[in-house]
């Protein structure tokens, strides 16, 4: 079955699923290793500007560690090997002349719990503009962080105390305010890493409305357990399972007719 499975993957030039959308990543026999750990098989995929893809599939089956190479989170890992190839707009982002620091400013991310820096939260959404040197003078800085604040659908709630510690807010509120963070040095992509798995049901909807708001603007890349989180808010499904991108799809036929037996088995709760 591997066998088969990994012909399918391979085919050298997967299909663009969403029609008239640019593809704005794109990655080619990936594999990714921990050490001996075979985590990656032979992954093709490309992934649309300006809509939300979600990564779907049981607990371990790689989808987390596939996100992170789009930053070169994996970076951090020493014993963690990419093989194969990831491109964003045309730029092999394994290149070695590239400056990582600046990719991670074009590819945000937001985390699965909320970490917010332990400062305010004007500081939260203005530390990266400052370091980045993207502003020339406060009153830039002001502007940069109201209207990062509003497009994460916070400023509203937060304009009167932006002195106050991010770390003070709800967790809710703090995941917009890491989603307002990312947002700030302009990326193109927002790669999110079970972002609503820490928060109550009215914390997920506020965050899956600001995600089908964002995607208007931004490439959106989002690993999550939930499948109905999946079918909300994204536009393209990849299924993952044992390191093998199974199969990937317009959102809707892959719930309605998934291709592949062990994708319907999943969605309908047979494994996972």
């Amino acid at each position: 079955m591997d066998a088969l499975v990994t012909q399918t993957v391979q085919t050298p030039s997967p299909p663009r699923i969403l029609g008239e959308r640019p593809v704005k990543i794109t990655a080619r026999d990936v594999n990714i290793y921990y050490g001996d750990k075979h985590a990656i098989k032979n992954l093709s995929i490309d992934i649309p500007d300006r809509a939300v893809s979600a990564f779907i599939g049981p607990s371990g089956c790689g989808k987390s560690t596939f996100l992170r190479a789009i930053n070169r989170m994996n970076d951090t890992i020493p014993s963690c090997r990419v093989t194969g190839d990831i491109v964003v707009d045309g730029q092999d982002i394994y290149d070695r002349d590239l400056d990582v620091v600046q990719l991670r400013a074009r590819i945000g991310m937001v985390f699965q719990k909320p970490n917010p820096f332990p400062k305010s939260i004007y500081e939260n959404v203005a530390y990266g503009p400052k370091i980045h040197g993207l502003t020339t003078s406060r009153a830039e800085l002001d502007e940069v962080v109201e209207k990062s604040l509003r497009k994460a659908g916070l400023w509203e709630e937060v304009k009167d105390r932006l002195q106050a510690s991010g770390t003070g807010l709800s967790g809710g509120q703090q995941q917009r305010l890491c989603i307002a963070r990312a947002i700030a040095v302009n990326p193109e992509v927002i790669l999110m890493d079970e972002p609503c798995s820490a928060l109550d049901p009215i914390a997920t909807a506020k965050i899956e409305e600001l995600i089908d708001e964002l995607r208007q603007n931004y490439c959106i890349v989002i690993v999550t357990h939930s499948m109905q989180q999946a079918a909300r808010v994204s536009q393209l499904t990849a299924f993952f399972h044992l390191g093998i991108l199974v199969e990937v799809g317009d959102t809707d036929e892959v719930f309605t007719a998934p291709r592949d037996k062990r994708t319907q088995d999943y969605i309908t709760g047979r494994f996972g």
